[in-house]
């Protein structure tokens, strides 16, 4: 199955391809199979994803503005160009402090 948003041998902008919407986390999936994904995420300032675990640690890459990872109960503020590996089996939440957009990715 081709993903027409993310076509191979082409080269793109990750900023690019995802964008912010009002009161929103839109996410955009560029790879999904059995070893793992890749995903863009845009939040809208005040937006998060709830506190949840994974079965495989997880690595968040700021590509735009600040948002908040927390980690078993500690947050961390990641500003663009920073990144952070989230552990498997550890509660974990995103919070949008200010508006941001970030690629998880994660290898099974």
């Amino acid at each position: 199955m081709e993903n027409k948003a993310f076509p191979t041998a082409e080269k793109f902008s990750l900023t690019e391809k995802v964008s912010y919407a009002e009161g929103s986390v839109v996410s955009k999936i560029i790879i999904r199979n059995e070893r793992g994904n890749l995903t863009l995420f845009a939040f809208d300032k005040g937006e998060f994803l709830s506190e949840h675990t994974a079965p495989f640690d997880a690595i968040v890459q700021i590509l735009d503005g600040k948002g908040e990872v927390v980690i078993d109960g500690q947050a961390i503020e990641l500003n663009t160009g920073e990144s952070i590996i989230m552990p498997a089996n550890v509660r974990h939440a995103v919070n949008a402090t200010e508006r941001f957009k970030m690629l998880l990715t994660m290898i099974k």
